[in-house]
């Protein structure tokens, strides 16, 4: 055992190649692992974790700064290096890196027996050098076009470091994680004009689009994130006020207009295209969802808030780990169906969940139970056609994070 072990974390191992290897195998783990744990508890197979904060704030932060933080640590370790040039994370502090997040994770579980300050300490020193590593290079670009990056960063970290305080304090953490979810939402909309502008221009392209290039146009990303921030600020400091529910529409209008970017043809009906659109889709829902039952008094927070996470964020790393784990792996991006039918499965988790929060609908009483398995089924199939590419060789024997152009599989 010790054996295989070593080979795991010896530096000659291709799965230490690149910071998204590590960092996306164990986002879709943690993904996958965390929710069969929180099935087993809703079913009553598995005791309740004993956690400061309860249950629900174990499952909430797991998803948070468990699951989407491996994620979001992933792709910016390989991405900053990319814009600005930078050579890549040494192997070395990748691997401390990688055991920080694993050490946070086994301490939060155990925060009922250990004090909650030994996960505090994990977490929030895996997140001041991830800031480390990507601020400097960031800042020195003379047009500093991705500084945003470390600003969303920056925020994480403060609303992490609240949520750990008013843990440690005995106080209620749920508004901390509620704040990091909008910092997350602004982080999806950051990410994805990256993204999305350079594949759904590849794909005008190949198909001969007489149309001009996609744009996702700055202003309108402005007016998002700056609605996102409003309401998540709003709700944060006037808990269950109507003007928070006002807040909450206003950046459900904000995100539906960057929809009017996507608006581009038949070229939509591609994955490539299409999911990232559902992203939006679902945020706005979300926030919509947030602000409709908030005025209206019919309360609807946990299932908006379900529709950003499950949904939204859910589809987005989903879509991040599928495109830049293969093409910085030496392989090309993959047209089989599994990548539909994981956010199919997302879709339809989504919808399962937010359903769950109205006692009168018919899937009220297993609806959760559903969602969670869904979900979890979703992640499987990832891990199914991503653990030999994260793990493996690259097919053109390099031992980098060079992207490739090739074929498909």
């Amino acid at each position: 055992m010790s054996f295989h072990f070593s080979r795991i974390f010896s530096a000659s191992t291709p799965l230490w190649f690149c910071p998204f290897r590590p960092f996306f195998l164990f986002a879709a783990a943690q993904g996958a692992l965390a929710m069969a744990a929180w099935l087993g508890m809703l079913t009553g197979l598995l005791p309740l974790p004993k956690v400061a904060g309860g249950a629900i704030v174990w499952h909430a932060h797991e998803m948070l700064f468990g699951f989407a933080m491996a994620a979001l640590a992933g792709f910016l370790l390989t991405a900053v290096p990319e814009f600005t040039g930078q050579p890549p994370m040494p192997r070395r502090r990748l691997q401390w890196l990688v055991a920080l997040w694993l050490a946070g994770r086994l301490a939060f579980a155990c925060a009922g027996t250990l004090a909650a300050w030994l996960a505090a300490l994990c977490d929030l020193v895996l997140l001041s050098m991830l800031i480390g590593s990507i601020a400097g290079p960031l800042w020195r670009q003379p047009d500093r076009r991705h500084i945003a990056f470390v600003y969303a960063l920056l925020a994480l970290l403060f609303t992490h470091s609240g949520f750990y305080f008013a843990l440690l304090a005995g106080d209620d953490a749920m508004p901390w994680l509620r704040l990091a979810i909008g910092v997350l939402m602004a982080l999806i909309i950051v990410a994805l004009s990256r993204i999305s502008m350079r594949l759904i221009n590849d794909i005008l392209a190949a198909q001969g689009a007489e149309t001009a290039p996609y744009l996702a146009r700055p202003p309108r990303r402005a007016l998002a994130i700056f609605a996102i921030a409003a309401y998540s600020v709003g709700e944060f400091l006037l808990p269950g006020n109507a003007v928070a529910g006002w807040l909450a529409l206003a950046a459900a209008s904000a995100i539906a207009n960057l929809l009017n970017d996507w608006h581009i043809g038949r070229a939509l009906c591609q994955r490539w295209v299409l999911i990232p659109y559902l992203i939006y889709v679902c945020m706005a829902l979300g926030y919509a969802l947030i602000g409709v039952g908030r005025l209206s008094g019919m309360e609807a927070t946990s299932a908006g808030e379900h529709l950003l996470v499950v949904g939204a964020l859910g589809l987005a790393i989903l879509v991040v780990m599928a495109v830049a784990g293969r093409i910085h792996s030496g392989w090309g991006l993959d047209h089989r169906g599994w990548l539909p039918l994981a956010a199919g499965l997302l879709c339809l988790a989504t919808v399962l969940r937010a359903l769950a929060e109205w006692p009168a609908a018919v899937i009220a009483e297993n609806g959760l139970a559903a969602s969670a398995l869904i979900w979890f089924a979703a992640w499987l199939i990832y891990l199914a056609n991503a653990v030999r590419i994260l793990a493996g060789p690259r097919p053109d024997g390099k031992q980098a994070c060079d992207e490739t152009h090739q074929g498909n599989c």
